[in-house]
């Protein structure tokens, strides 16, 4: 198995094999947690603009997302896992835009080389990787989405680094992982009381490791990528 790592939208451009695109702080942690709190399924767009359209025409229940962290105009909720993670979603579908992860799954899912996608997080590091290696495939990309999808960030950096190691039979230590990610100029933002759309406890959630014994999987619904809760190993 070839594994190739990858940083922000430029790659996912030339993604190719199962794709894992990866947002720590904070999409996919946000819909890791959405997804232990009941929601049947995610599906993810690029802008906010269109996810709001697509909301308004019937998709989805609850709209969330974020543009520069701010919960926008007309969402229902941000993009915080510490928000979220007090929201019964039991049932509900999801419509999410970030500028970062939701942008990189959409840029992947248009690239003519990619097979299946992931979204990947520390929440999910474990049943990921279990997915991807009963998938046995060719090639993997891990792609870390970092801050807007242009500059790398980190924490998704390392997560990058997380992934292969695991998928390569080898397991860091989380706790030095997380040592390097909370001295990240990224991860200050959220102890920083001037910018409160960022929450301490949204690092608190992503920086647990394999909390939840799930993938989340994409696959392509009525032309778009939707993301459900991934076992197949209950199959």
């Amino acid at each position: 198995m070839e594994i190739r790592l990858g940083s922000l939208v430029r790659d996912a451009r030339e993604a190719a094999g199962t794709v894992i695109v990866i947002d720590v702080f904070r999409a996919f942690t946000t819909a890791a947690i959405a997804f232990d709190n009941g929601a049947t399924d995610i599906t993810l767009v690029a802008e906010a603009a269109d996810a709001l359209a697509l909301h308004r025409s019937g998709v989805g229940d609850v709209l969330m997302g974020e543009m520069d962290g701010k919960r926008p105009e007309g969402f229902d909720y941000g993009n915080s896992p510490f928000e979220i993670s007090g929201v019964d979603l039991t049932g509900k579908s999801l419509v999410q835009s970030t500028r970062a992860g939701t942008v990189g799954v959409a840029t992947a899912f248009d690239a003519p080389g990619t097979e299946s996608i992931y979204l990947g997080s520390f929440a999910v590091a474990d049943a990921t990787v279990r997915a991807v290696l009963r998938d046995a495939p060719e090639l993997v990309t891990i792609l870390a989405m970092g801050d807007q999808g242009a500059v790398r960030a980190d924490e998704d950096e390392q997560c990058g680094i997380y992934l292969r190691n695991l998928l390569e039979g080898r397991r860091p230590d989380p706790e030095a992982v997380r040592s390097l990610i909370m001295t990240g100029g990224a991860t200050q933002k959220f102890f920083d009381v001037s910018q409160p759309q960022y929450h301490p406890g949204d690092v608190e959630l992503a920086l647990q490791f394999s909390k939840y014994d799930f993938a989340m999987k994409v696959s392509r619904e009525d032309g778009r990528p939707v993301a459900r809760v991934h076992r197949p190993w209950l199959s």
